[in-house]
């Protein structure tokens, strides 16, 4: 399972034991812009002695394309091509036209670029799209991307922002509609109108992603971003002053987790995910019927996200805590077939457990037949 820093570590610290602490912390991957190709260089070379990948940003990857993909295309440490952020709709034909002449010469690794999320009519229209559907489908035809990625940070000093699950369930049918993989984010970093994350807050935004299929998950941001235009960005994982904050060990943690359950998701199709709760979020729809080894799933709280994935040959029910705040009460019993998954990835009988537990705010529990 990919997963990137995104703003990771600058041209500066690009240093072998900077990319060993990314690692650590259950990296994959690193993207940062940096000024000038040697610079990408010098990153790549650091990264590769630990293992990890780079998507390469640089001006020359824009203004001499074809001399800068050859220069990067046989590093081992390369990932990919970054494009830009959040295009309008009318980036495309531009856009296109890059990619295309990256993978002309590098058809090997991918380019990449993440999508706006969704929003009202307002946002829409400065997308220059009539809807968010529209948006995501014009992008998958007109520029040739390898998978999709979008952008969207759901919590905020409010609460949970109601579009949220709305853009997963389009943004993932789209991707489906066009053959793709699609990558996710969970918001890290303090900034803006969004609060310093939780653990609660980070499982919930990244197990709800994989419970919609993603298949990338990405961290804005890895390193902190100096403040700018009032966004006061604070406490990212790595701070302003290049030491840890408590977010590196929040990550790391969650991370972890992830790569514990690899099995579940990576590589994982979705059948259908449906919703518990006495209300449920906009554009989603209500769980009604049970599969089959089923006999009892029932929440008490806000409710849940309930996934159902298929994954070599084998089925997960996924169940997630869409309070992230609260815990949530599960009563499930099922045929004496089911397993489930603990959180370190160990394979147990659902029935070795009674069927009420709690789910902590924004966890999961998983089973498989």
């Amino acid at each position: 399972m990919p997963i990137l820093a995104w703003y990771g570590i600058p041209a500066d610290e690009a240093k072998v034991e900077r990319f060993q602490e990314l690692k650590d912390a259950g990296f994959t991957l690193n993207f940062r812009g940096y000024s000038n190709a040697d610079e990408v260089v010098k990153a790549l070379d650091a990264a590769q002695k630990v293992g990890v990948k780079i998507i390469a940003a640089c001006p020359e990857l824009r203004n001499d394309t074809e001399a800068t993909v050859k220069r990067f295309m046989k590093h081992p440490a390369l990932a990919g091509y970054f494009l830009r952020d959040e295009p309008l709709s009318s980036d495309f034909p531009a856009l296109g036209e890059w990619a295309r002449k990256v993978q002309a010469v590098d058809d090997k690794h991918f380019c990449y670029l993440n999508l706006f999320p969704n929003g009202g009519k307002e946002h829409l229209d400065a997308l220059g799209v009539q809807s968010y559907r529209e948006y995501v489908s014009r992008f998958d035809r007109e520029v040739p991307m390898q998978f999709l990625s979008f952008d969207h940070y759901p919590i905020t000093y409010d609460g949970m922002k109601p579009e949220w699950y709305e853009n997963l369930e389009e943004f993932s049918d789209e991707s489906k509609k066009a053959g793709k993989d699609f990558w996710a984010f969970a918001m890290a970093t303090k900034h803006w109108k969004y609060p310093h994350p939780t653990l609660a807050t980070l499982r919930l935004q990244m197990f709800s992603d994989l419970a919609y299929g993603a298949q990338g998950l990405q961290y804005f941001t890895y390193w902190t971003p100096v403040n700018s235009e009032g966004f006061d960005y604070e406490f990212g994982p790595i701070g302003l002053d290049g030491r840890r904050t408590v977010a590196y060990d929040l990550v790391r943690q969650v991370n972890g987790e992830i790569k514990a359950l690899s099995g579940v998701f990576a590589g994982a199709k979705v059948k259908w995910v449906r919703h518990t709760g006495k209300t449920i979020p906009r554009g989603t729809q209500r769980l009604t019927k049970l599969p089959e080894p089923v006999d009892v799933l029932e929440t008490e709280g806000l409710g849940a996200v309930i996934s159902l994935l298929e994954n070599d040959g084998r089925t997960f029910l996924v169940i997630v805590n869409r309070d992230y705040q609260q815990p949530m009460r599960l009563i499930f019993s099922a045929d004496p077939s089911v397993k489930r998954i603990l959180k370190d990835g160990s394979i147990v009988s659902a029935g070795d457990y009674t069927p009420a537990m709690n789910v902590d705010p924004g966890d999961v529990a998983i089973y498989m037949w």
